[in-house]
């Protein structure tokens, strides 16, 4: 079945219903780009569920390897879609969301990278908590690890800033901790509020997409990390996403700050507070890799300046069903 939006671009309120946890119709949308022995792996872990999602959807970013072929052939039924080409992340992510949405009539979308291997019981301890929860949620979000079991520093999440003590009460009752913003790295977001505000923008390709996207759902909403739900983060190595940028450094520095200026996705408080962590994380990597990458910084400084995301459907245009999915669920949104 499929969901229309809620009138008028009101914000939901607390209490406000959603989706039934029991009866909702879970698309996974996974983003894949040359890693098929991963993403074999990946639909391999939907496949094997507790509780499995209603349909998934695979977007294959133009990989060179047999990413495309493996999405094609798995037992679990994906409906993949193979894009001409590679826009990122951040690209896919909105592609497969539009998707999920348009032709799945998603209730929730759990999105996830090909290197997201997430634990039987991951979607049922995601749904245990929504069903749980005495409030209307936005976003639900998983514990994610590393190999060996330790939390990756690439998820780490922290408690929301402004949670009241009533709003830590009703996380805890749902048995997680509220939270600001959500790695998407395996993230449950509601349908309803994905039409009322929108996709993440294609443009920013890699990184921060996550970052603004659901802190625009956040904004006024409620979102929750759910412990019982884990996932492995199968990196190459333990480290942050920053440890060793290199050239896309650039993507670290626009993308953040298009978010943080660009953006409504953050109160004028929340801007100073992120923009804080920020340059001092940024001061600190340049100080480890000697200047190095001070070019890089300096260039995704004025591409951040200079203009802000172009339209999705813009950045997608090579694929024009895949255009036309985002456009129709962005528009609906007023964006």
């Amino acid at each position: 079945m499929t969901h229309s939006a809620p009138a008028g671009g009101t914000t939901p309120q607390p209490g406000t219903a959603h989706p039934d946890a029991d009866s909702a119709r879970v698309v996974a949308v996974v983003v894949t780009y040359n890693r098929e022995d991963l993403l074999r792996e990946c639909l391999d872990a939907l496949e094997d569920q507790q509780r499995r999602p209603d349909a998934v959807v695979v977007i294959d970013n133009a990989s060179s390897d047999a990413s495309g072929a493996v999405a094609d052939a798995h037992p679990i039924g994906a409906d993949v879609v193979h894009l001409r080409r590679n826009v990122g992340g951040a690209g896919g992510f909105a592609a497969g969301m539009a998707r999920a949405l348009v032709r799945h009539g998603a209730d929730w979308v759990w999105l996830m990278d090909d290197d997201t291997i997430p634990r039987p019981g991951a979607l049922a301890a995601l749904l245990a908590a929504l069903g749980a929860s005495p409030v209307r949620l936005s976003v639900l979000s998983s514990r994610a690890v590393w190999t060996d079991g330790r939390d990756h520093p690439m998820n780490t999440q922290r408690a929301r800033l402004d949670a009241s003590a009533a709003e830590k009460q009703d996380a805890a009752r749902a048995g997680g901790m509220p939270i600001r913003t959500a790695s998407y790295v395996s993230a449950l977001l509601n349908g309803q509020d994905v039409r009322r505000l929108g996709l993440p923008y294609a443009d920013y390709f890699i990184w921060s997409d996550d970052f603004e996207h659901t802190g625009r759902l956040l904004r006024h909403g409620r979102g929750l990390q759910v412990p019982a739900s884990v996932v492995e983060h199968r990196t190459k190595v333990f480290s942050n996403a920053q440890a060793s940028p290199g050239a896309r450094f650039y993507y670290d520095v626009r993308n953040r700050l298009w978010a943080l200026l660009r953006s409504t996705s953050f109160a004028p408080w929340e801007r100073l507070v992120y923009g804080g962590r920020t340059a001092f994380g940024w001061g600190g990597q340049l100080l480890r890799h000697r200047g190095t990458l001070a070019g890089v910084g300096a260039r995704g400084l004025m591409a951040a300046l200079r203009r802000g995301p172009r339209p999705s459907p813009v950045v997608l245009a090579a694929d024009g069903d895949v255009a036309a999915d985002v456009r129709a669920i962005d528009r609906a949104a007023g964006r």
